[in-house]
């Protein structure tokens, strides 16, 4: 049938009755894909048509909209893991809506100053995408906070680095987390920094697991409060450790291999090695007669020394034995 829609001649005749029409325009209109969707053009007309791609109106991945996103091309360059970031909540949507000159570029050089180095910004990004979103005077404000703390430049680097999250929280949260250790375990100023500065997801993490692990310390595994701050201060890891874990091991440290609160006190690092590690080389030192962990007594072991030293140094510094007998031993069990 018959088209009602006006053809390419019937348009070009009102345009170049236009006053003041330039001749330039009438050039290139041959030029210009017919106006009409029913317009019978050339195959080599429809060729020479570029059509922008179209955005992916719904897709499970980022991947699919690099192409379409310079933010996340400029993102996936830094060393941006979009895989791990779409698993995040809404994190994916919010790097759609960012601008990278307005809204990204501005967050890098902050990172930057604030001691983030530049091999690391990708990792840090994968980790914490949502800093993109955050207000920059909001993230000085924090840092400053910090800076009023006396903690370093150094220190800040560190913590922010090891913590992605810590720039997230309002200075509030951050003035309460740092009141909360200095009171709860009687620390002082100094060793409050030095402890968050060690462990600083101790101001990004939930409160009550570590409430809950102060309680078992001092309730379950008979700690004085005294002997708590020592162990905490030494090894904060145990803050934020497995409730289970540690009740185990300090079950067998304690109850099988006789080791006293004081001396638990002094090796507080034990804690933070596997239980079958420290159960399979006090068996070996036990099969051969040296399972000795008193240092008024000749041949003493420290705990330091049964956990932490490599399996060869282990046998022929501690056992006195060799590689071959340790592995024979742990065959048997």
């Amino acid at each position: 049938p018959e088209s009602n829609l006006p053809s390419v001649q019937q348009e070009q005749a009102k345009v170049e009755t236009l006053p003041g029409l330039n001749a330039k325009i009438l050039e290139d209109w041959d030029d210009i894909p017919p106006s009409s969707a029913l317009e019978v053009i050339s195959e080599e007309e429809a060729v020479q048509i570029i059509a922008e791609p179209l955005l992916p109106i719904q897709s499970s991945t980022l991947r699919d909209y690099v192409d379409h996103s310079e933010t996340l091309e400029k993102l996936v360059h830094l060393g941006v893991d979009l895989s791990q970031v779409e698993k995040r909540q809404k994190a994916g949507q919010l790097l759609l809506t960012l601008d990278f000159e307005k809204d990204v570029k501005k967050i890098l050089l902050f990172l930057k100053d604030v001691g983030v180095e530049d091999n690391q910004l990708g990792l840090f990004l994968t980790k914490n995408p949502y800093i993109l979103g955050e207000d920059l005077e909001a993230l000085e404000t924090r840092v400053a906070y910090l800076k009023s703390k006396k903690f370093g430049k150094s220190e800040i680097a560190q913590m922010v680095s090891r913590a992605p999250y810590l720039l997230l929280f309002s200075v509030e949260r951050l003035d309460n987390r740092l009141g909360f250790f200095k009171n709860e375990l009687g620390l002082s100023v100094k060793k409050t920094k030095d402890l968050v500065i060690r462990l600083p997801r101790l101001l990004t993490g939930k409160l009550e697991p570590v409430k809950e692990n102060l309680q078992v310390c001092q309730i379950e595994l008979g700690f004085q409060r005294n002997e708590i701050q020592q162990i905490v201060y030494k090894t904060p890891k145990i803050l934020t450790a497995s409730k289970k874990r540690l009740k185990q091991t300090f079950d067998y440290l304690h109850n099988v291999m006789g080791i006293p609160h004081q001396m638990l006190t002094r090796f507080p690092q034990v804690f933070n090695s596997k239980l079958l590690r420290i159960r399979e080389r006090h068996m070996f030192l036990a099969f051969l007669g040296r399972a000795q962990y008193d240092p008024a007594k000749p041949s003493y072991i420290s705990l330091d020394q049964l956990v932490s030293l490599p399996d060869e140094v282990f046998c022929t510094e501690i056992a006195k034995a060799s590689m071959q007998d340790f592995e024979n031993f742990l065959k048997t069990l």
